[in-house]
């Protein structure tokens, strides 16, 4: 997840702020509101129990000695009572306007002891047992989540009570209920609740947009900062304007900048040299070069370093000889040991984990007597042998070359006045008989097949002008396959082809290369006389555009693996021995290689790499293609 701006967060802490203290306010707002409504309407439930009682008081009072009721009898004083209470005009009235006038109010009604209604405001209701309900009084005293629990909770009827005493028995006989509906108290603070919400809501985003404008003018000093140190960090010093004399914070962070950015491109200068020139060097190093401070601190670490140790640069960039080596290995153990007693380790050969023959030296610097650093080296001995090797096949393809094109030239001259003088021969001779004539017929046949070897053999030797082009290594490869293809086919052989998806661009001699690779192609189909599948990838390999073809089929023998590429040698019937002395010529005028390998029964690989566009324009081309094109420069020569 990315890391919210400086301006973002400033927003996010405003708004923050903002809609705590609106929640805190609206929540103080709507908890008076709603308890404030709510004792209203207790207050109202109490007025109307007190009016109740104070109307229905009169009939409590009434002396009932003269009546013939017995007033021990709690069942005839009960009726007595009930009977004024009914036929009291006063009551009945006053219990009619009360849900009128009050819209909070359910109802109201007089029961008695047992929950017998004697008076409610539904008629219905009069003479049956009402449940009592919860006191509305709980409902005041809740907290505020509780009361809107309540109010919006499913809808609920509360009373409010106020015991009756009949005066002259002066015993309870029933009580005053006020009955109050949520839903009408609901309705009637909803509109209040809306108005603080809304309120609310239109402070928290005139708030946002607030906090927005006063980030952007509070922050406008510190994008100007911002511009500056990029224009400083990306080396465009010379750029930044000289910023106008302010006596605030601005002004005095501004000309540290500018000071900064003055130091920083004189010091950028002189570190852009060395690293230009280092990284160059270090670049075109075929050696593992690690060289480590006082503290033993690895602080240069060359590319190829990578592939003796099998950690990335980034890994041990900084880092101790421990946390880089491991002692399971022999290059670990040789390097923490000479570590470990200060010894330096000459040129010394050693075998790696992978089988690989690694030669290694570490040589500890000194300074008036005091060690500063160590160097450590890694070569590829195997790949130091190659390289040799390939060099020597170069010179002896070279050889070979100025030797055959001498005797080319001899030879040509001589077969040329053979040519002219057989043909004088056979116009001389009128009347020859069929053998004879069999006999010119044959030498002339041969004479035109050896001039034609001979011409075979100048084409060969002749130097070569590279008509160089751009072009993507992949086109040329699919149309390698398209003129492959019926060969293959006759030899039921099937060409696959694998191409990385991005593009490999190549700056190269499209006609050469592609005869090149069409030998290498049609050499491996005719590997296959029982048929097989014969595969062709092309990939990019670091700076080099890397094409592999793979057959099936019996291999090379290895005592004609160094042979392979040499003039005239062949192990196909009819073979003329030039395809791969001349794919390998071609490969080399590139600055590429050719490479090989072979397993008996199960098939050869031959592996062109061709530097791409950018790293030859760059001049980073193999050593060994540097070396081959100086030797071929001596041939033409």
């Amino acid at each position: 997840m990315p890391a919210l701006s400086l301006k973002t967060k400033l927003v996010f802490a405003i708004t923050a702020m903002v809609v705590a203290i609106v929640a805190t306010l609206s929540t103080l707002y709507i908890s008076e509101v709603v308890h404030q409504r709510i004792h209203e309407v207790y207050q109202v439930a109490d007025v109307i129990k007190l009016h109740v009682f104070a109307v229905s008081k009169p009939a409590m009072g009434v002396d009932l000695s003269s009546s013939k009721i017995d007033l021990n009898d709690p069942k005839q004083v009960e009726a007595a009572v009930q009977e004024l209470l009914q036929y009291d005009s006063g009551i009945t009235a006053l219990l009619e306007s009360v849900t009128g006038d009050s819209p909070n109010i359910l109802d109201v009604s007089i029961v008695d002891a047992d929950g017998l209604a004697l008076l409610h405001t539904n008629p219905a209701l009069q003479g049956t047992v009402i449940p009592a309900r919860e006191d509305f009084k709980n409902v005041l005293d809740s907290g505020l989540r509780q009361q809107l629990k309540l109010i919006y909770g499913p809808a609920r009827a509360y009373d409010v009570r106020l015991p009756l005493i009949h005066t002259a028995t002066g015993k309870p006989f029933g009580e005053v209920r006020v009955g109050v509906y949520t839903a009408f108290l609901k309705q009637d603070i909803q509109p209040q609740i809306r108005r603080a919400l809304i309120f609310s809501g239109t402070a928290i985003l005139i708030s946002m947009i607030l906090a927005a404008g006063l980030s952007n003018l509070a922050l406008r000093p510190l994008a100007a900062i911002s511009r500056r140190l990029d224009l400083i960090s990306s080396g465009k010093a010379d750029l930044v304007a000289t910023p106008q004399k302010r006596s605030d914070e601005y002004g005095t962070v501004a000309t540290k900048i500018e000071r900064l950015g003055r130091q920083m491109r004189d010091v950028k200068e002189v570190f852009s040299a060395l690293k230009e020139n280092l990284d160059q060097m270090m670049a075109n190093l075929q050696d593992g070069v690690m060289l480590f401070t006082s503290d033993s601190n690895a602080v240069l670490v060359s590319a190829s370093a990578e592939r003796f140790i099998g950690k990335a640069r980034g890994e041990m960039l900084g880092r101790q000889p421990e946390e880089i080596f491991s002692r399971e290995s022999i290059l670990g153990r040789k390097v923490l040991d000479a570590f470990a007693s200060r010894e330096a380790v000459g040129q010394e050969d050693i075998e790696d984990a992978q089988g690989r023959n690694i030669q290694i030296s570490l040589d500890f610097i000194e300074e008036h007597g005091e060690r500063i650093g160590a160097l450590l080296t890694l070569r590829d001995a195997e790949s130091v042998h190659r390289i040799e090797d390939e060099i020597e096949l170069s010179r002896r393809l070279s050889a070979i070359g100025r030797l055959t094109s001498g005797v080319a030239h001899e030879v040509k001259n001589p077969i040329n006045a053979i040519v002219v003088h057989l043909e004088v021969l056979r116009q001389k001779m009128k009347e020859i008989d069929p053998d004879t004539r069999r006999h010119v017929d044959v030498i002339s046949s041969e004479i035109q097949r050896l001039d034609r070897v001979v011409q075979t053999l100048v084409d060969f030797t002749r130097p070569v002008e590279l008509r160089l082009n751009d072009l993507d290594m992949r086109k040329l490869v699919e149309d390698v396959v398209s003129l492959a293809s019926p060969a293959a086919e006759k030899h039921q052989v099937l060409i696959e082809r694998e191409a990385t998806p991005d593009a490999l661009p190549v700056r190269i001699d499209a006609d050469l290369v592609k005869q090149a690779l069409l030998n290498i192609v049609l050499n491996g189909v005719q590997a296959m006389p029982d048929g097989g599948t014969l595969r062709l990838t092309v990939k990019r390999d670091g700076d080099s555009a890397l094409i592999s073809v793979r057959d099936q089929g019996a291999g090379i023998p290895e005592n004609i693996r160094d042979k392979i590429f040499n003039l005239y040698f062949t192990t196909k019937t009819g073979g003329s021995g030039i395809g791969l002395a001349m794919a390998y010529r071609v490969v080399q005028m590139h600055h590429g290689s050719v490479e090989f390998t072979s397993i008996i029964d199960h098939g050869t690989t031959f592996y062109l790499r061709f530097p791409l566009a950018e790293a030859a324009a760059n001049g980073d081309v193999p050593a060994i293609a540097k070396a081959a094109a100086k030797e071929d420069s001596v041939s033409k020569a």
